[in-house]
């Protein structure tokens, strides 16, 4: 006789161990619950299965929020990138990024060795089939070997597994990235409990290998020496010097021509691709359809680490035939006798539409079930881990008795992320931009820590270490705006001759130091020309807060006026119980939208595509009447 499976009890189940269920796994095991991360292959934990980088514009600043309240990811890169650069030095502040080339290999040891250290998480391989379901409430998972696992929460962030299909030329095949396994069961699974699913694409370029090319006819793209770090807790004398190099090139008129002449062979063109395309990262085929006006396109030879001859061609996103592929790559300068390592594919893949999640990506269906990542419709490594620590965070608290956990769009780059997906869904991959963000002046990769840390803090994820380190930060900050708020500079013939040495306009009147440090040609280190030096010695990120805070205050008051009016929005909750249909004076659209979302807040509820400022009006004159 067979004895039955006794089934074991965690906290928290994370499913899927990508960027996303990392972070979720993490920090629900570092808030004190007992996790369990299940993966369908232990070797691609944290795996890069398209561009070895992280972070850039916008995305950058998520990873710097991720380490600001706690995460992991920034950590992780800091010790295993080969390249970094800082992206838009010539711009303001709101659009500068950090971006870093991982060793793709060493970034996912690393990680999976923290999750396998971690002392309240396990960490196993298992390919889950069934979610555990009882009266509108998650109780585990069931897996494939018919293993179950009760819980209170579970957080899906199965990627592009769920239903994933490879696409090469003719060839469609069921796979999740990189040729791992994909989840069919639990993807029928997600339908049979109702939810709205769609189907999405994305894809990735050949690569090839670093002895077949021919650097000299490439440009050189260096790392930053300026030391620069995603993690707040990154010391800067361990900023990696000797640093590997990218490598630049472009399409040309004979690449186009043979893309033009091969798309019917083109499986995005054939009607063999049926889920809709990322539009910030279309492929190549895509890019010669769409800008067929363009004569060239870059492309960027990436090193997927220092112990692979594998270079990642980016920009080059495709799923054509085999033979066109490495026609096409011959054509380029610099690749005339590259040898393929590995096809590039497109891979189709199951979503959960994401206006059934609330702001705590809680699915509405079904209590104590989250969502994060590519699941939820995003794009990107860094998405997919901002929602991951979300969700983790609001599954422990859940089990915690906890309030739940929201970032607001003033908040974080997280905050418009999630905000956007629940309110406004999306048709499409979903990927951050600086556009997306209207606060985004206050929302910079520099003051991540000063925005985020005391929440993290609250929270129990960020150390007492890092604590006591970000308030020496953010003490010396305000203390050197005080102490230059009190300092004056007066024309005299001295202090005029100095600033006449420096090439500036000379002062008329008394002024303070502050209102010095105001004017656009003065950096803080000319200031100290005139002034006493600090008790305490500033570090350069400490001064880069002082020249910022001060030269950009008009604007960035601005910024928080409108935060606080709309705050009013904010705090005027909307009971889950509502009927929108009994509103009768609401337009017919604003009812079927709101019924639609279902919206926690007036603030959310405002952005909400189709409902106008007096179908607000409306809904807070009802919301009065009935309170």
């Amino acid at each position: 006789m067979v004895t039955p499976y006794k089934a074991k009890t965690f906290d928290v189940i994370i499913v899927g161990a990508g960027h996303a269920g990392c972070e979720a796994a993490l920090v629900s095991a570092r808030m004190g619950c007992k996790a369990l991360l299940l993966t369908i292959n232990l070797d691609m934990v944290a795996f890069m299965p398209c561009n070895p980088s992280i972070g850039g514009p916008a995305k950058g600043v998520v990873v710097r929020e991720i380490d600001a309240l706690g995460g992991e990811m920034g950590r992780n890169i800091d010790q295993t990138y080969i390249q970094m650069r800082m992206l838009n030095t010539g711009k303001g502040p709101a659009v500068r990024a950090l971006r870093a080339q991982a060793d793709k290999h060493a970034y996912h040891t690393m990680m999976k060795h923290t999750l396998e250290k971690e002392e309240k998480l396990t960490l196993r391989q298992g390919i889950v089939k069934n979610l555990l379901v009882k009266d509108g409430q998650i109780c585990g998972v069931e897996t494939s070997t018919g293993a179950q696992y009760h819980a209170k929460s579970v957080v899906l962030t199965t990627g592009t597994a769920l239903r994933g299909e490879v696409i090469i030329g003719e060839l469609k095949y069921s796979s999740g990235p990189n040729n791992s396994l994909a989840s069919v069961d639990l993807a029928n699974h997600l339908k049979k409990l109702g939810f709205e699913i769609a189907r999405f694409k994305t894809g990735t370029p050949p690569r090839i290998k670093s002895q077949s090319i021919n650097y000299s006819e490439t440009e050189i793209q260096p790392g930053d020496k300026i030391p620069n770090h995603f993690s707040f807790s990154s010391k800067k004398e361990d900023y990696l010097q000797k640093q590997t190099p990218c490598w630049l090139t472009y399409t040309n008129s004979d690449t186009h021509t043979i893309i033009q002449e091969n798309l019917h062979r083109a499986p995005m063109f054939t009607g063999i691709v049926e889920g809709v395309g990322a539009r910030y990262c279309p492929s190549i085929e895509d890019k010669i359809v769409r800008f067929a006006d363009k004569e060239r396109h870059q492309l960027f030879l990436e090193p997927e680490g220092r112990t692979t001859e594998e270079i990642y061609v980016q920009g080059l996103s495709t799923s054509l035939p085999e033979d066109v592929q490495l026609e096409i790559l011959q054509s380029i300068a610099g690749l005339k006798n590259v040898e393929i390592m590995r096809l590039g594919y497109a891979i189709e893949y199951d979503v959960v539409k994401p206006h059934q999640l609330r702001p705590t990506l809680e699915t509405k269906l079904i209590k104590g079930l989250y969502t994060a990542g590519q699941i939820n419709g995003t794009s990107g490594y860094e998405e997919a881990a901002g929602q991951g620590l979300i969700a983790g965070i609001n599954a422990a608290n859940q089990v915690l008795g906890k309030d739940k956990f929201v970032l607001k769009r003033s908040d974080a780059y997280i905050g418009v992320m999630i905000d956007d997906l629940v309110t406004k869904g999306t048709n499409e991959p979903y990927r951050l931009l600086t556009s997306r963000a209207e606060y985004r002046l206050i929302l910079r990769h520099d003051n991540a820590d000063l925005r985020l840390t005391e929440m993290g803090y609250k929270l129990g994820i960020v150390n007492h270490e890092s604590w006591l380190r970000f308030e020496i930060k953010k003490n010396k900050i305000e203390n050197e705006l005080k102490r230059l708020n009190t300092l004056k500079l007066k024309p005299t013939e001295e202090v005029n001759a100095k600033i006449g040495i420096l090439g500036f306009k000379p002062i008329q009147d008394a002024i303070s130091a502050i209102q010095f440090l105001k004017r656009t040609e003065i950096n803080y280190q000319d200031l100290l020309k005139f002034i006493p030096k600090p008790v305490k010695e500033l570090t350069d990120k400490e001064i880069e807060q002082i020249e910022i805070t001060v030269k950009y205050e008009g604007y960035i008051k601005k910024t928080l006026e409108k935060i606080a009016k709309l705050k009013r929005l904010e705090e005027k909750r909307i009971p889950e119980t509502i009927d929108y249909d009994a509103i009768n004076s609401l337009a017919t659209e604003a009812r079927q939208k709101l019924n639609k979302i279902r919206p926690e807040t007036l603030a959310q509820a405002s952005r909400i595509s189709g409902v106008n400022p007096a179908d607000i009006s409306i809904l807070m004159v009802y919301l009065e009447n009935r309170r």
